[in-house]
């Protein structure tokens, strides 16, 4: 049995990739089918066949990291303390769980001001996790977030670089269409209009599920026994019409093709047996590493993930253990940008 050590590589700093290439479909791929080849992800047409079906996910990130001042009222004035917020789950029309940073300084009670008139009240704390009530509700307290905050970068990007008006184009999809996320699908980062069209010309059918991807995407696994690790729980919804386009395509003999982990989690969510998808709506917490028996998908496009992550574990599962150290050993090698705004890879199923 595999432990979280086995799924452990060194990267070179330099390869984590801080922007993206402009254009999207410019970014290269590296394409495992038994072998492996360097391409771009303008390339795809000619890696898929009429009658495959790309299966992307909806979601659309908000801007949800806030910026605000803790107001606690004290025997010797007002306490004042700059606090970094990052949604991460709405419990309510005015509440959401945030990380907070630093979290030390709050306790119940606590009211951190923001811009756009932002309120926030510490109604619980456990950690650096906080629940918040806000002073707007609903569409208006949307719309205030929108206004005041910036997009939530992942870890590894914000501690070289604070985000900006730029990245409230990179870091969303040209799909996203339901807000929830807190960190972006990044695997359909990669398409642009000219893609998708060739795509089209040539026979390539879309269908569209929706996974609000969380913050404990970035979270470390702390557990070297994987039995004992817990997945966070993402909310996700696969339509009838994506069902049955899914349930077409396989009865036709068509390849489904998830593009990106969380497409690929939501579609083994719902599916209900091999090669049969069913419409499904609710919170998952499925955890894929090798043994999992893939129901839906034969292929699948995603980035180059972290060390001793779950998405290792997801892609060692899926392509074999093996050909994911050959495939990682090579991106190295040949300089592939790696992450969420890094490059891309087609995978087939073992």
């Amino acid at each position: 049995m595999r432990t979280l050590s086995d799924y452990d590589f060194e990267l070179p700093e330099a390869l984590i990739a801080l922007r993206p290439v402009q254009p999207r479909s410019a970014s290269r791929m590296l394409v495992a089918n038994g072998g492996i080849k360097d391409a771009h992800v303008s390339d795809l047409p000619d890696c898929l066949r009429a009658g495959d079906l790309l299966v992307f996910n909806n979601t659309k990130v908000i801007a949800a990291r806030l910026f605000g001042q803790r107001l606690r009222d004290t025997e010797h004035g007002s306490g004042i303390a700059n606090i970094a917020v990052t949604l991460i789950e709405r419990t309510d029309d005015n509440a959401w769980n945030a990380l907070a940073k630093p979290a030390k300084r709050l306790r119940i009670g606590d009211v951190i001001s923001c811009k756009a008139g932002i309120e926030a009240r510490v109604v619980a704390r456990n950690g650096a996790e906080v629940s918040l009530v806000f002073n707007y509700t609903g569409r208006e307290l949307d719309r205030a977030i929108a206004q005041a905050g910036e997009m939530p970068l992942p870890p590894y990007i914000a501690s070289k670089r604070a985000a900006d008006g730029r990245d409230k184009d990179d870091y969303q999809t040209v799909f996203a269409r339901h807000s929830g996320a807190v960190a972006a699908p990044t695997a359909s980062l990669h398409f642009d209009a000219e893609v998708l069209e060739n795509l089209t010309q040539k026979g390539v059918k879309f269908t569209e599920i929706t996974l609000h991807v969380g913050a404990g995407t970035f979270l470390p696994v702390k557990v070297e026994n994987l039995d004992n690790h817990k997945m966070h729980s993402e909310w996700g919804e696969v339509s009838k019409a994506a069902s049955d386009k899914i349930n077409a395509t396989l009865q036709n003999g068509g390849r489904v093709i998830a593009v990106g982990t969380t497409a690929l989690r939501l579609l083994e969510t719902a599916a209900v047996g091999a090669g049969e998808m069913a419409p499904w709506l609710g919170d998952t917490d499925i955890f894929i590493r090798p043994g999992y028996d893939f129901k839906i998908a034969s292929g699948l496009m995603t980035n180059f993930h972290l060390p001793k992550s779950t998405l290792m574990m997801l892609v060692s599962a899926f392509a074999g253990y093996a050909q994911i150290k050959e495939i990682y050993a090579h991106a190295i090698l040949q300089k592939y940008r790696f992450f969420s705004y890094g490059d891309s890879s087609l995978l087939w199923r073992r």
